[in-house]
């Protein structure tokens, strides 16, 4: 990992949460990062946009970012159920996940649409950590490189930088399910996205590159440990206080 890239532990919380537990959830987050004494990572939770308020009035005081988990690229109108970046930096928020492969499939979030939206973030002062993967179908094609290439082209917007730019890798195929690829295919994945942002971004040995798919205490130390890998977008581990810090003390 090179010097310049800070690791960056994730938390997507999904469509989970109601208040109370969420509270003990992000106020356990930050008394075990406070207890830990971590200066060099970031810790980000991303809640449901009901609870974004809520919860960074909890972490307030401690080193925990707050992040939403999908933003409107308009920044205001006629968009009923929807939430702008602008709300989301009101809220509290400093990052929002775009393009999440949830997003793209239950919802048909094109590259385009995520491109949007990532742009969005900027204006709001938000830093958008934009989601890529291919699905199991397209790994087993040998697509996965062009999916990859295709993702990023299209959804990361002109002028971005590592200072408000992460990238995502998330295999559709090992979210939730169990499964994740083997250390040496996530750093030939990460590898390969380090060398199509090169031709997008300036900077772009410096952007945080984190994975994403079952990811969870007892392989974060492997995964984090592969190359060009600078972090864990987690989602079902970071629901639990305990395990979301194990992942991150596994950095």
């Amino acid at each position: 990992m090179a010097r310049t890239r800070r690791p960056l532990i994730a938390g997507n919380w999904k469509m989970n949460g109601l208040k109370a537990d969420a509270l003990v959830l992000a106020k356990g987050v930050a008394d075990g990062v406070k207890q830990a004494g971590w200066t060099d990572r970031d810790l980000l939770v991303c809640p449901p946009a009901t609870l974004v308020m809520a919860v960074a009035e909890a972490v307030k005081g401690s080193t925990v970012l707050v992040g939403g988990q999908d933003c409107h690229a308009k920044p205001s109108g006629a968009h009923t159920g929807e939430i702008a970046a602008e709300m989301l930096r009101d809220c509290g928020a400093s990052y929002v996940i775009v393009g999440h492969s949830e997003r793209r499939a239950d919802c048909g979030e094109t590259d385009a649409v995520i491109r949007a939206k990532a742009e969005a973030a900027w204006r709001a002062g938000l830093v958008p950590i934009v989601c890529i993967g291919e699905t199991l179908a397209e790994r087993e094609a040998g697509m996965t490189f062009s999916v990859l290439a295709t993702q990023l082209k299209g959804s990361v917007p002109a002028g971005a930088s590592a200072v408000r730019l992460v990238v995502a890798y998330e295999p559709v195929w090992a979210i939730g399910t169990g499964k994740t690829p083997t250390t040496a295919e996530v750093a030939a994945a990460h590898a390969h996205i380090r060398k199509v942002l090169d031709g997008l971004v300036a900077d772009a040995v410096d952007v945080r590159l984190l994975y994403g798919g079952s990811v969870k205490a007892g392989n974060a130390a492997e995964l984090l440990a592969a190359g060009d890998v600078d972090g864990a977008l987690v989602g079902g581990a970071s629901l639990k206080a305990d395990e979301f810090l194990a992942i991150a003390k596994a950095v």
